[in-house]
């Protein structure tokens, strides 16, 4: 029997290590895909199972996109496989350490690179548009949502954090919120003047009337006083897009892109924005030296007179 020792990882996945919920779904999905996969092989025990077993498994993984999608050459993105290999050496990891198994056959199964494009940001025009403060008759849910995007561009918080964001931390008067991050790390990021503005104002004539007798303590609540699920706050900052007249998608991270991506280009170092953003490593977060260095090749090539972005003026 596979399965078990997949249910017990996946216990300690939510209460020793804290990963996210999306990360134990992932996990959950890959390692569900493996058992199937194994048992089909006649693996009856996971001491049985050899690195060329996973090898195996993976390219079984890449044939199974292809018959999903057989009109599309497009092999499994490395963003995907990336996760599924995370997963396996995760998890065989755990067998070992726990003695389930004498061997880890995923110890040198190599991570591709996480990035295959560069994240996408907003420019400053855009940002501009998009922090526009309500105007004329201004409800609750006009001051939550401003506040969220304010709070989201100027520290940089993930969707989740966004969401699970609780009063107490606030701290609004030093300038900063505690954040409770991937893996239950916490961190302290500051907050701007502008956005400390749009929370307060939500908080003192927003969050009031929207609060019912049973709402949580979450900074941002819905209209019915509960907190937001993850697509309809989602839903909330693509109609302010919407508004905002920017036509191009968006997706939840370019916020937070966005943010890292300004950073960098106005000099800030990269370490610190690797602690702004909870990243663990420093690798995550190089993915930023190249959009800004994307950008200032954009720059040169258009406006340095010898670039060839454009004629000089004779």
């Amino acid at each position: 029997m596979l399965a078990p020792l997949v249910d017990e990882f996946l216990v300690h996945l939510r209460h020793e290590r804290g990963q996210a919920l999306h990360t134990q779904r992932t996990y959950s999905h890959a390692l569900g895909q493996l058992v199937a996969w194994a048992e089909q092989q006649g693996r009856q025990s996971w001491r049985d199972v050899t690195p060329a077993d996973l090898m195996a498994f993976l390219e079984h993984q890449r044939g199974r996109r292809h018959l999903d999608t057989p009109d599309s050459p497009q092999k499994l993105s490395s963003a995907t496989l990336y996760l599924q290999v995370a997963a396996l050496r995760a998890f065989f990891r755990f067998g070992l350490n726990e003695g389930f198994i004498t061997q880890n056959p995923a110890e040198n199964l190599s991570l591709p690179r996480r990035w295959k494009t560069l994240p996408k940001s907003l420019s400053a025009d855009e940002i501009d548009r998009l922090l526009q403060p309500p105007v004329g008759t201004v409800t609750p849910r006009d001051l939550c949502d401003h506040a969220v995007l304010e709070l989201a561009y100027a520290s940089g918080l993930r969707l989740a954090e966004l969401r699970s964001l609780r009063l107490e931390q606030l701290h609004l008067e030093a300038g900063f919120v505690t954040v409770i991050g991937k893996g239950n790390k916490e961190r302290v990021v500051p907050v701007g003047r502008a956005a400390i503005a749009a929370l307060n104002r939500y908080l003192a004539s927003g969050r009031p009337n929207l609060v019912r007798p049973r709402s949580p303590a979450n900074v941002f609540l819905t209209q019915r006083g509960t907190a937001f699920a993850p697509v309809t706050l989602w839903l909330r900052i693509k109609q302010w897009v919407s508004r905002a007249g920017i036509t191009r998608t968006v997706t939840p991270h370019m916020l937070r892109h966005s943010f890292a991506t300004h950073l960098l280009e106005h000099g800030a170092d990269l370490r610190v924005i690797q602690e702004l953003l909870g990243h663990t490593s420093i690798s995550t977060t190089e993915i930023y030296t190249h959009v800004a260095g994307q950008r200032l090749r954009d720059v040169h090539d258009e406006f340095h007179p010898r670039s060839g972005g454009r004629p000089a003026e004779s």
